[in-house]
């Protein structure tokens, strides 16, 4: 199915009316520049797909303020139970935050979804939010898995570049791979949940406040980042380079980052590169390992942190980790215990 857009305002229309009138299976094939003043709700079971980043373009039309430019059904419908699986490739979201206010570009609360080779720039809100909650709040009562996102493109967010919104343990098991996210008035990436994801091989940088900030790491892989500089905003924060809160049992990894501080810290705020902020519950379990840390001789940032806060205690094997030009190399809290490998 073909939808030719003409950058006018019937656009929306045009490209609802026929996702509404396709079938499951169906690929639904988007041409030019799409103004967009109403959600465009993707139907599960369906392949959304563009030209190329320069061939599609769908961007908000001032003053919509939408809730999100596309979302799955399940989530503008206000399901109980996850969307259906979904393809969205080959096509830029543009969220024009100078004209709006308050709008997630892609707002994704469906399973096995593949999201790839998008450009999502000038959200107002987040650029790219996967979560269990739905537009007006209803919780998943099902589980949300086995999603996967890879080489995009998430520039100029007013609040977070990738966002998981995940208070009730639903969405796990992701992958986040080879993307770029860049200028996030808030963090590059966050996630209420982190549980079973990979994150590897992304590009962070130009980022206010943490760059990777996972919670609930549980058999969590966070590798092969490259971050350029965080915690932009300063202030009386502590601003994370990659940062995994853990609970008790499976191990979670941290390793082969580079994270770095090119430029000079902000004249307030704390920096961490690496860090465990706290255990969940249980006696956590990570590896740090094979990571590099670079800062610009600052005075209040610490390459290493591993704290308990929490739990029963925080069981960490840091090693062959390369830490430069940090006031504080190292730092281990009470009840922490540093392991050796095999």
């Amino acid at each position: 199915m073909n939808v030719t857009c003409t950058n006018t305002v019937p656009d929306a229309v045009k490209l609802n009316t026929t996702i509404e009138n396709s079938h499951s299976g169906d690929r639904i094939q988007i041409h030019g520049t799409c103004l967009l003043n109403a959600t465009v709700v993707l139907l599960g079971d369906r392949t959304y797909e563009g030209d190329s980043r320069t061939g599609t373009v769908l961007r908000q039309a001032s003053g919509s303020n939408l809730p999100a430019l596309f979302a799955s059904d399940s989530w503008n419908d206000n399901w109980s139970y996850t969307g259906d699986p979904i393809c969205i490739a080959q096509l830029t979201l543009d969220g024009s935050s100078s004209a709006n206010s308050s709008t997630n570009a892609l707002v994704i609360r469906s399973w096995l979804t593949v999201i790839e080779d998008l450009q999502v720039e000038n959200a107002p809100a987040d650029g790219i939010q996967v979560t269990s909650l739905s537009k007006s709040g209803v919780g998943l009562q099902s589980s949300q898995v086995n999603g996967h996102i890879s080489n995009v493109f998430v520039t100029n967010s007013g609040s977070v570049g990738i966002h998981v919104v995940d208070p009730d343990n639903r969405v796990t098991d992701w992958s986040l791979l080879d993307s770029w996210v860049a200028n996030s008035r808030q963090s590059a990436i966050y996630m209420d949940n982190a549980a079973g994801w990979t994150v590897r091989g992304n590009h962070v940088y130009g980022i206010q406040q943490h760059a990777i900030f996972a919670n609930s790491c549980w058999a969590t892989s966070i590798d092969g980042n490259y971050i350029e500089d965080f915690g932009g905003s300063g202030g009386s924060n502590t601003w994370y380079g990659i940062a995994c809160t853990v609970g008790g049992g499976a191990a979670s990894v941290i390793s082969g980052n580079t994270v770095f501080m090119f430029i000079k810290e902000p004249p307030s705020g704390d920096f961490v590169f690496v860090g465990v902020p706290q255990v969940n519950y249980g006696t956590g379990v990570i590896n740090v390992v094979g990571n590099t840390i670079l800062d610009a001789n600052g005075r209040r940032d610490t390459g290493l942190s591993y704290l308990l806060n929490g739990g029963v205690g925080l069981e960490v094997l840091s090693s062959n980790n390369n830490v430069r030009d940090v006031h504080t190399a190292r730092s281990v809290g009470a009840g922490v215990k540093l392991v050796d490998g095999y």
